[in-house]
């Protein structure tokens, strides 16, 4: 599918952001500036990567880096939801242990081309999925960490080690964070048609191929995403992401 880069785009873009605006103003959800910012910089942002995409996708080094740029954007962006950039070495363990060992399963398998073209938005799947996982498993546990905390001292009081008495604590409601992309696996081709199957359909490909290409990338995900809740979850039950209110 191509969209027309004529003024109609830049019209509609406009209509929608607008009409979001307003009714998260009209609505009393929020101010509206959060939804014309975001717009802006989706905006720009999409811009400028389209062009440097023009130069990275014709080499296999510049893709590299690319997509260690991804995933450092994605760590420090983990990292601001949960407590600052000291942070940022750890959560890189979640974000990139999760994503890393299957891009390179996929890639080594053969069933992703190991071309830019294909390796580039496949890792992009991937490290977003790890840095939502992460950021939502940490932010669920460390609040059930600090709210629960007299549930916590009365663990280590019955003769509990730290750590186990935090992963009691935390490890129910972190592992809530699988929840959104358990339901989307649950429920593809029943309630929606995710986009790797619709832009597979939409580029010419049979719907038996665009199906395998969605099944390796929610199944992809679920793995990604199950080992950077994991180890963020460990992380928070070893002190790392934070201490309980009243230590430290």
């Amino acid at each position: 599918m191509r969209v027309d880069l004529g003024p109609s785009l830049a019209v509609v873009l406009l209509l929608l952001t607008v009409a979001a605006a307003a009714v998260v103003r009209l609505g009393a959800l929020g101010p509206p500036h959060p939804v014309l910012t975001a717009a802006a910089r989706a905006v720009l942002q999409l811009t400028l990567i389209s062009l440097v995409l023009l130069a990275v996708l014709r080499s296999a080094g510049w893709t590299a880096l690319f997509i260690t740029v991804m995933c450092a954007v994605a760590v420090l962006t983990a990292a601001r939801r949960l407590g600052g950039l000291r942070h940022s070495g750890w959560l890189t363990l979640a974000i990139a242990g999760g994503a890393l060992p299957v891009l390179l399963l996929l890639v080594f398998s053969g069933i992703v081309p190991p071309q830019p073209i294909a390796v580039l938005p496949t890792a992009g799947i991937l490290i977003g999925g790890a840095m939502t996982a992460t950021s939502q498993a940490g932010r669920r546990g460390l609040h059930e960490w600090h709210t629960r905390h007299g549930e916590y001292e009365a663990a280590l009081a019955l003769g509990l080690p730290p750590r186990e008495a935090v992963l009691e604590l935390c490890r129910p409601t972190a592992g809530q964070a699988l929840l959104p992309a358990l339901d989307q696996t649950r429920t593809v081709g029943l309630v929606t048609l995710p986009g790797a199957f619709v832009g597979m359909l939409l580029g010419g490909a049979t719907p038996l191929e665009a199906g395998a290409t969605q099944l390796v990338v929610l199944i992809g995900l679920l793995a990604v995403e199950a080992v950077a809740v994991l180890v963020t979850v460990e992380l928070i039950a070893r002190g790392r992401l934070g201490t309980p209110r009243g230590e430290g």
